[in-house]
């Protein structure tokens, strides 16, 4: 008999759905209004998504410290409060025109902080409101409500600008945002332990070297560092590549991406499944693996240029590493003290997150000097490297996941 979820964690799982509805609706329709009305180019959407994801690379380290030392029940609700005045902001410089580049990168800014702080708080706080045999089933909530506001929210955003008009999308985003802060307010977070104050750099360094040392959570951060490289360097050349090469139209490439986000969902809906028929180790593995075989169906479009095969390619990319995704934060948080889980999560963040440029800057360097071919190429290597790391780890050969350390 699987162990009930708490109601305090069916209402953060709620309060969760409605932010990363927020977040995916106004993230998909910044881009829509700046090409739309204010005729943006490339250079600005670049900006516009280049300001939306600083917050992760400048404040996961700060909002993750914050996360151990207070209530990050707290640190959610005021960081979506922050996120619905700054969309309400955004409809008030709509309704008199005078909307702009700065101010929708700047309100994207605000936006993706709530995003970084929930990343960070919530699965600190999933421990302390579920027993440790329903980790798993409770990160695997969170991550289809993730997946659900991935796959739907711009093809509403979409629908929302084009039947109405823009300001009803960040309405709707801002209001999801409230609701969200509605069903954090109900939570009664448990009291934690009280702990001795120190300086911020040696909290930070404390989980920085709890990372870098502990032998299962080393070869996560690094399996998720080349994942990201890979996965950023085949999303810049991706469309221009599906364009020339396989004959897309926009619609096409459109349809080939949103194969990602029905992945995730249906990788998230079959993760308690698997991981029950799976040993630990192994269900860990499925989502690298299922990455590397993604990279190879890319690359197989070389040799056969079809739309067909580039969206499955994206499918398996959204199906395996979802499940990766709930795995390996389960396993983090049962093997992290209670009292560093925002720290530690917050590195992983920062660590996977500086891979993203840079691995947009080699595929798109990698495809304009030596071709698409080179660019697959180091994609498929990039993910071959994902996966020899967590294969030679002892992450692979674990039976069952670890008792909880506890604080």
């Amino acid at each position: 008999m699987p162990a009930t979820l708490s109601p305090a964690f069916q209402r953060l799982s709620w309060a969760n759905l409605m932010a990363q509805a927020a977040e995916q609706l106004s993230l998909a329709a910044a881009p829509l209004l700046a090409v739309l009305l204010l005729k943006a180019g490339p250079g600005e959407v670049g900006l516009l998504a280049s300001v939306q994801s600083l917050p992760f690379l400048l404040l996961a380290i700060p909002l993750g410290l914050l996360a151990d030392r207070s209530s990050r029940r707290m640190l959610m609700a005021v960081s979506e409060i922050l996120r619905a005045l700054a969309l309400l902001l955004l409809v008030a410089a709509l309704l008199a025109d005078q909307l702009s580049i700065g101010l929708l990168a700047g309100v994207g800014f605000l936006a993706a902080v709530g995003t970084v702080a929930f990343s960070v708080a919530a699965p600190s706080l999933v421990p302390a409101l579920v027993p440790s045999d329903a980790l798993t089933r409770a990160n695997g909530r969170l991550e289809l409500a993730r997946s659900l506001a991935f796959a739907g929210g711009p093809a509403l955003a979409g629908a929302l600008i084009g039947w109405t008009g823009a300001t009803s999308a960040f309405v709707l985003s801002a209001m999801l945002s409230v609701a969200a802060v509605f069903f954090l307010w109900q939570i009664a977070e448990p009291v934690r332990a009280v702990t001795v104050r120190r300086h911020p750099l040696l909290e930070l360094r404390e989980g920085a070297a709890l990372v870098w040392r502990h032998r299962l959570l080393r070869p996560i951060a690094l399996t998720s560092v080349f994942w990201n490289l890979g996965w950023f360097m085949l999303q810049a050349s991706y469309v221009p590549y599906a364009i020339r090469v396989l004959g897309l139209s926009a619609s096409g490439v459109g349809l080939s991406l949103a194969l990602y986000g029905v992945g995730m969902v249906m990788g998230a809906l079959a993760a308690p499944r698997i991981v029950g028929w799976l040993s630990a180790g192994h269900a860990i593995v499925l989502g690298p693996a299922f990455s590397l075989v993604a990279a190879l169906v890319m690359a197989a479009t070389l040799l056969v240029p079809q739309g067909l095969l580039a969206a499955l390619s994206f499918w398996l990319f959204g199906f395996g590493p979802i499940i990766w995704v709930i795995t390996s934060t389960t396993l983090r948080q049962t093997v992290t003290p209670l009292r560093m889980l925002g720290r530690v999560g917050s590195i992983n963040m920062v660590v996977s997150s500086g891979a993203r440029p840079l691995g947009a800057a080699l595929g798109g360097l990698i495809g304009s000097q030596w071709g698409e071919a080179a660019a697959l190429s180091a994609v498929v290597a990039c993910f071959l490297v994902q996966l020899l790391i967590i294969l030679a780890s002892p992450v692979r050969t674990l039976q069952r996941l670890p008792e909880s350390v506890g604080n």
